[in-house]
């Protein structure tokens, strides 16, 4: 194995430090941690900093994803509590699994909606509407976020402070996902109209991690989002075709070009791609035997780029000696033993919130379900041209990564896929599928284009409960054990929130009750 990192170090020196502090009075501690040399009104700027990193790195690319991406089949659980969740022992029904996601999603929604109070009439910073549509995008994101993986939550009475920062109310209510979509779609509907004036103030500049200030940008964005969620409400939709034709407007308001996409591109030597943070120290996640079968099937090029063996070798394919995926709920507990993917070796790869394949698959399926496979065909080309273009980005991260090659780092062992392969494997393998059954192919290629380090897992849950909702069953999951229709709500509120405690129960409507947007009833 070439990877032996020691941790024993660290832990005793943290632990020789522990003993070593001297231990303070509570009261003394409060003095020395009081800052009475800085203003406590913070500009929304560096607060928007903030949320567009906790958003990227704890709540798209962080715990949900590496939890979803086993649920979806994208990679396997096969140690510690990611085994569990493979094997659905305890924790996808557990509150405490999903606890931190929890925290950090409600905690970015408050800061998000802080910023929005600062850039509003009689706010600090009133008439900084651009910063303000920013803030309505990111609130309006990790909204989307919450109800999505939990259902019915704590939305318009939580995340919200009074002027000394503390919670104006205690034990919010539960709102219906309906409730919370309304609210979602109502911040992208009041930045698209912000983010067409100006900041009064002072921009936020350089500390936009995404768009560095550009509005225009910002506005694709949030119409981009509109669609994504637009599609994601259609089985509660009075008239399907008028949404899908919302849908492809939204599209067409939105990127343009891969350029555009929504990226959190900031990851480097030390600050770490979340998938790549958990495999690095965890290990607990193998490449996945379905996901393998899928590219098989289609004679996909990505089967000779997506696979590592034991030793950090790039494997060319299954006539690889060394080719060994982990059996979907049936794997072994056990590290260093199965493949994994090249992607949890991709250090510096961006998160992307939502990248310019995603909106084209969405054209696309929105164009089959219209019946007008012939004007998808082409859309569905350029998204998988686009989509594999994402997976070199990951490749290229991994095989260059800085930790890793401290180590020696990963063998490559074969060319990169260059979109006139990828036009060329669409137009042999995709093409006669897409022409067999349009609406199943396309949404199986999104499938495949989501597996990554990119951390749209998160993504392609929301995507499978969805088209489980509609009654469709396109994407074929092997693993045996019962499939998870939600998350379980976070400890921090089943144990102080009696609303939320009533709700959670004993865990185990997470298998039995799909969100409202799916058509369960919570």
């Amino acid at each position: 194995m070439k990877k032996n990192i020691l941790i024993v170090g660290n832990i005793l020196v943290f632990a020789v430090l522990s003993v070593l502090m001297p231990s303070c009075s509570e009261n003394a501690m409060d003095e020395v941690n009081r800052d009475v040399d800085h203003t406590k009104d913070v500009p929304a700027k560096f607060i928007l900093a903030d949320v567009m990193t906790a958003t990227a790195f704890s709540n798209t690319g962080g715990d949900m994803n590496t939890y979803t991406s086993a649920y979806v089949e994208h990679e396997v659980g096969v140690h510690n509590q990611l085994f569990r969740a493979e094997h659905r022992e305890g924790e996808p029904t557990s509150a405490t699994t999903f606890n931190n996601v929890w925290v950090n999603l409600y905690s970015t929604l408050k800061n998000a909606r802080i910023a929005i109070t600062k850039c509003s009439e009689g706010g600090s910073q009133e008439g900084n509407l651009v910063t303000k549509g920013i803030a309505e995008i990111l609130a309006a994101y990790n909204g989307a976020l919450l109800t999505d993986m939990f259902g019915d939550v704590p939305f318009s009475e939580a995340a919200v402070v009074k002027e000394d920062g503390s919670p104006a109310v205690m034990t919010p209510k539960i709102d219906t996902q309906e409730e919370v979509y309304k609210g979602i779609l109502q911040y992208l509907d009041d930045a698209i109209s912000d983010l067409q004036g100006t900041d009064a103030v002072g921009g936020i500049g350089s500390y936009d991690f995404i768009y560095q200030g550009n509005a225009s940008k910002w506005i694709k964005f949030a119409y981009g989002l509109k669609a994504r969620y637009t599609m994601r409400l259609l089985k509660r939709a009075s008239n399907a075709n008028a949404e899908l034709e919302k849908v492809l407007d939204y599209v067409s308001r939105s990127f343009a070009s891969a350029d555009e996409q929504a990226a959190f591109a900031i990851y480097d030597a030390s600050q770490y791609n979340p998938l790549f943070d958990f495999q690095w120290s965890r290990d607990g996640l193998a490449s996945s035997e379905s996901l393998a079968e899928k590219l098989i099937e289609r004679n996909d090029p990505r089967i000779r780029r997506a696979f590592v063996d034991a030793d950090w070798m790039q494997m060319t394919g299954t006539d690889d000696e060394a080719w060994f995926p982990a059996p979907n709920g049936e794997s072994e507990q056990a590290q260093y033993y199965y493949n994994t993917s090249a992607f949890v070796y991709s250090q510096t790869a961006p998160t992307l919130l939502l990248s310019y394949h995603e909106i084209l698959f969405l054209q696309a399926e929105a164009l089959c379900r219209l019946n007008r496979a012939s004007e998808a065909e082409d859309v569905l080309k350029e998204a998988v041209i686009a989509g594999i273009a994402n997976t070199e980005v990951n490749v290229q991260a991994a095989m260059t990564a800085p930790t890793p090659m401290n180590y020696g780092g990963l063998g490559e062992t074969t060319d990169a896929i260059t979109p006139e392969e990828a036009a060329a494997y669409f137009d042999d393998d995709v093409k006669p599928l897409f022409t067999a059954n349009p609406l199943k192919e396309t949404l199986i290629q999104k499938y495949l284009a989501f597996f990554g380090a990119s951390g749209e897992s998160t993504e392609c849950y929301s995507d499978i409960r969805r088209q489980i909702g509609l009654g469709e069953n396109h994407i074929t999951l092997k693993n045996p054990n019962r499939f998870p229709l939600r998350c379980p709500y976070g400890n921090s509120d089943t144990t102080t929130n009696p609303a939320v405690k009533d709700a959670y129960g004993n865990g185990q409507y997470v298998y039995t009750e799909a969100v409202w947007w799916a058509g369960g009833s919570r």
